[in-house]
């Protein structure tokens, strides 16, 4: 490997892997797809990636490896005109000033119209009204092992599983961009139903603190931790114009929003669910009536 040789934009990228359940199977797409725009061949990309999936903490497959590496290169040499606009930077005054505001977890647990105060589990009831009848439903144990089925076939069993798509599936299975069939992919994901915002840097204090501004801006349905460090807002968007969806999205993304959950078909932390190491992932707010 030749990794001395790349940008150093590039080698930093590399240097940072995220663990599984954290955004690896993500990073191992846009990782590709930078080691392809500097230059590398695909043995050298896979190389590379394989060495960080040795210590994310799961198995990765040969599989799952040679997907990033092959989907990753057409869009690497895509012409920049083809390319969707660039996520805007982060505007760290606009996000300081925020956090300055001195709103944190507690107060987005005391405003919130539902609080759970047992340490019972109540992720069926959260899915009840988060998904209404009975649609179809991705769900997963990992990015890897995840199924597409009715609601009432997950019934009993939400409260143990970490994943889940934030919006209603059209179809059991479709077929993705590698032609393969699969439970989740694109083909499969319906529009969109929650928009996830996610903050990986900052305390949980300053997670809620950016929520409660954004929820002056969009509904705030949910705010779940994610059993780790950082808070996940489920912000409802069912029917809301695509423009304007994601003119929201890039003001998050300002803010220091993951880039990652603006795909559809993206996993996000199951509300009231389990992580792969026990860790709960507690529902700090809930306002099911602005779905209603």
């Amino acid at each position: 490997m030749r990794v001395t040789l790349l940008p150093q934009w590039c080698v930093d990228v590399i240097a940072n892997p995220p663990r599984s359940g954290e955004g690896f199977h993500n990073w191992l797409f846009r990782t590709a797809r930078a080691l392809w725009k500097c230059g590398r061949d695909a043995n050298d990309i896979r190389e590379i990636l394989e060495n960080a999936a040795a210590t994310c903490g799961r198995r990765v497959s040969a599989r799952e490896i040679a997907h990033a590496v092959r989907n990753s290169q057409a869009s690497a040499f895509r012409p920049a005109s083809a390319q969707h606009q660039p996520w805007p930077a982060v505007n760290h005054e606009q996000r300081e000033a925020v956090i300055a505001t001195g709103f944190g977890l507690v107060d987005l647990w005391e405003i919130s119209p539902i609080r759970f105060e047992d340490c019972a589990p109540h992720t069926e009831e959260i899915i009840d009204q988060l998904f209404p009848g009975n649609p179809l439903l991705c769900v997963g144990a990992a990015t890897h092992d995840c199924h597409t089925a009715r609601r009432n076939e997950w019934r009993a069993r939400l409260a143990s599983l970490p994943l889940i798509v934030p919006s209603p599936m059209t179809a059991p299975n479709g077929r993705n961009q590698s032609g393969e069939v699969s439970d989740r992919c694109l083909k499969n994901t319906g529009e969109r139903h929650f928009l996830i915002v996610e903050f990986d840097t900052g305390t949980t204090d300053e997670h809620a603190a950016l929520l409660l501004h954004l929820a002056g801006r969009a509904p705030l349905t949910l705010a779940v931790f994610s059993g780790s460090k950082s808070l996940h807002g489920w912000f409802y968007c069912a029917g809301v114009a695509e423009e304007k969806v994601s003119r929201f999205f890039r003001y998050a993304v300002s803010l220091g929003a993951d880039r990652a959950t603006w795909t559809r078909c993206q996993l996000v932390r199951m509300p009231d669910g389990l992580r792969d190491n026990g860790n709960k992932q507690t529902v700090y707010f809930f306002n099911p009536k602005v779905i209603q």
